[in-house]
């Protein structure tokens, strides 16, 4: 990523862009359940949403973007709110993430709205067994949606599905959905794993 968009991050938060969105994204929320629990990787986490949300279910969690003072609004909000998160100030390109990104091998990785197809298989090789990988993505679409107007930051159809690779695809959906907002916006949303799924029982289902 150049020096001049990382300025054009910074600056977006330094204005208060996206202050109102505090919340999880809803494909998260709604699969939580589902997912195995542990250490979380939140790739290209903004002001830390989503992060500050693993971080409140138990996950360890580790959080990453370009913008430094995207990071700081998200560490702000942790410390308000009593949670340890790791945040890191990392370029996401695919070269210079393989090396920045923690060695760890990840429960679950995150991946929202931000697109970089060519980073996914860097992402997957940091999947523990039975790890699983969440990403959602701005669709190609006629309709009036929020999002990106540039075609170049949305997925044609079935562009992300193709993109999970090897990994074992568990749910996928493309359509229009609406955001806790109000706001409707054309998606195409995927959770894969590496391997065997280690899907969380049920409490009735625990002996």
């Amino acid at each position: 990523m150049s020096h001049t968009d990382r300025l054009k991050w910074d600056e977006r938060y330094r204005a208060g862009s996206y202050a109102a969105r505090i919340h999880p994204t809803q494909l998260l929320a709604e699969r939580l359940a589902d997912l195995p629990r542990g250490r979380a990787l939140d790739v290209a986490c903004g002001a830390g949403r989503n992060a500050l949300f693993l971080a409140e279910a138990g996950y360890e969690v580790d959080a990453v973007d370009v913008s430094s003072v995207g990071l700081e609004r998200g560490a702000r909000t942790a410390a308000e709110r009593g949670l340890t998160i790791n945040w890191i100030k990392a370029d996401l390109e695919p070269a210079a993430a393989a090396t920045v990104l923690p060695e760890s091998h990840y429960d679950l990785i995150v991946m929202v709205r931000y697109v970089n197809m060519p980073l996914i298989p860097v992402l997957a090789e940091r999947l523990g067994d039975g790890g699983c990988f969440v990403c959602e993505q701005h669709l190609k679409t006629s309709r009036d949606v929020v999002g990106p107007k540039n075609p170049a930051y949305r997925l044609a159809p079935n562009e992300l599905l193709a993109a999970a690779g090897d990994l074992r695809v568990l749910f996928y959906r493309e359509g229009i959905v609406e955001d806790p907002d109000d706001r409707a916006a054309a998606l195409a949303q995927l959770i894969a794993c590496r391997g065997e799924p280690r899907f969380e029982q049920a409490d009735d289902e625990r002996a």
